[in-house]
């Protein structure tokens, strides 16, 4: 079985203006141009077989000074920017200078990343970590559970709605950002706007949850946060996901699928203008303080 490393070194050791550097023999752009094809008979007379690529999905386990705190499965692409965003928007470390190392190891069908994290952060975890497997067995019960599923968090500064003109085509513009989806489909995307409708990151995996964590680990990374940008998903928006949006301060959230009455809730008692833009109809906004 083969293996290769890449190590991120004192990650953004000053807060979003530094770069990360990564040493990946497996560039993310190169492993999504590598894409085998898998073949598939096709049911019809003939009954011919056609080759066809599909979404690469590998089990992510990740440690936190060298202790492991999730296994997920994700689209073997941009890792860490990934971990970069779990980690912000799962309350894992207040800011990205308490994000110290991230060395991430491919293997035939799995990847392993050992992340080093500030002391502070590290015990926090631990924390956190010990109260949820003590509610595990009976779902969301306890004050503990609750307070990890339902969260105090700090409200982020309200933006102003877009014009309506910078709706149109928008999922034409999102469809010719998704590198991934235009090859296998079945996977989500998480994109970043500025106001003039330049994208500035766009994200891709087969987790919703795991494209938005990638997106936000990229801003942070590239530094291009501004009040004035747009998040944009393209995945059915639900109240984890305006967590992570309030925690990486976006006031702007767009989603290509309708919204959850709790995740509205949410959105705008913290500052959030959720906007659903359906298919065929105007865009909706659900926007903070209107009535």
């Amino acid at each position: 079985m083969s293996t290769r490393k890449s190590s991120t070194k004192n990650v953004l050791a000053k807060h979003v203006s530094a770069s990360v550097a990564v040493k990946n023999e497996n560039k993310n752009e190169g492993k999504g141009e590598r894409a085998d094809k898998t073949q598939a008979v096709i049911i019809q007379d003939s009954a011919d077989s056609e080759g066809f690529i599909l979404a690469e999905e590998v089990a992510l386990s990740i440690s936190y000074n060298g202790i492991n705190y999730a296994v997920m499965l994700v689209s073997p692409y941009d890792i860490e920017d990934f971990i970069i965003g779990f980690s912000l928007s799962n309350d894992i470390i207040e800011h990205t200078r308490q994000l110290y190392n991230i060395e991430v190891s491919y293997h035939q069908e799995h990847i392993n990343a050992e992340v080093e994290i500030a002391n502070k952060a590290f015990w926090k975890l631990k924390e956190k970590k010990r109260q949820l497997t003590g509610a595990s067995g009976c779902g969301l019960c306890g004050i503990e559970a609750l307070e990890n599923a339902l969260p105090a968090l700090v409200p982020v500064d309200s933006a102003a709605l877009p014009p309506a003109s910078w709706f149109e085509g928008l999922r034409i513009a999102i469809e010719k950002s998704q590198r991934l989806a235009q090859k296998s489909g079945a996977v989500h995307a998480a994109l970043y706007f500025d106001k003039d409708r330049n994208v500035i990151a766009c994200r891709e995996d087969i987790g919703r949850h795991n494209a938005f964590d990638k997106l936000i680990g990229a801003i942070a990374s590239k530094g291009c946060y501004n009040t004035e940008n747009i998040a944009v998903l393209t995945s059915r928006c639900s109240l984890e996901l305006v967590q992570k949006a309030i925690r990486a301060k976006l006031a702007l959230l767009v989603t290509l699928s309708a919204p959850t009455a709790l995740s509205v809730k949410w959105a705008n008692r913290h500052g959030v203008t959720l906007i659903h833009v359906p298919k065929h109809d105007a865009p909706r906004a659900f926007v903070p303080g209107a009535s």
